[in-house]
C-alpha cells in the first residue's frame, strides 16, 4: 500500500477515479490486527488506489476530515468523498470489504 507522503498529495489523490485512504498508525493495535488482512483486500478490488495515511504524521487531514478514531476508512473519487467507515472499532476483513461493496451505506 502506497503511504501518503504530503497534504498536497492528499488533494490530488482525492481527484482521481476511485481512491481509498486508510488511516492507521504504528502504535494503534486495532490497526496491526488489520495489517495481514490489507494485501489480500487490496487483490480483491484492483479499481481501487489504496492509499496509508499515519495519523501521527497527518493530524491536520485528519482533523479536517473528522478522522478521530483509527483504523478508519475514506473513499474518494472524482474529488468527491464516496463514503466513510470512521471508528475507533477494531474491524474485521468482512467489515471492510462490505464497506468497500458500498461505500455510501456507512
Amino acid at each position: 500500500m502506497e503511504k501518503l507522503q504530503s497534504e498536497k498529495q492528499f488533494e490530488v489523490l482525492k481527484q482521481e477515479e476511485r481512491t481509498v485512504f486508510m488511516f492507521s498508525a504504528d502504535w494503534c493495535p486495532d490497526c496491526r490486527v488489520i495489517d495481514p488482512l490489507l494485501p489480500g483486500i487490496e487483490a480483491d478490488y484492483p479499481e481501487n488506489e489504496f492509499v496509508y495515511v499515519d495519523r501521527d504524521q497527518f493530524i491536520d487531514i485528519c482533523a479536517e476530515n473528522d478522522i478521530f478514531g483509527i483504523p478508519s476508512f475514506l473513499v474518494y473519487s472524482n474529488g468527491k468523498e464516496l463514503g466513510r467507515f470512521v471508528s475507533k472499532d477494531r474491524k474485521t476483513r468482512e467489515d471492510i470489504t462490505a464497506f468497500l461493496d458500498n461505500p455510501q451505506a456507512k
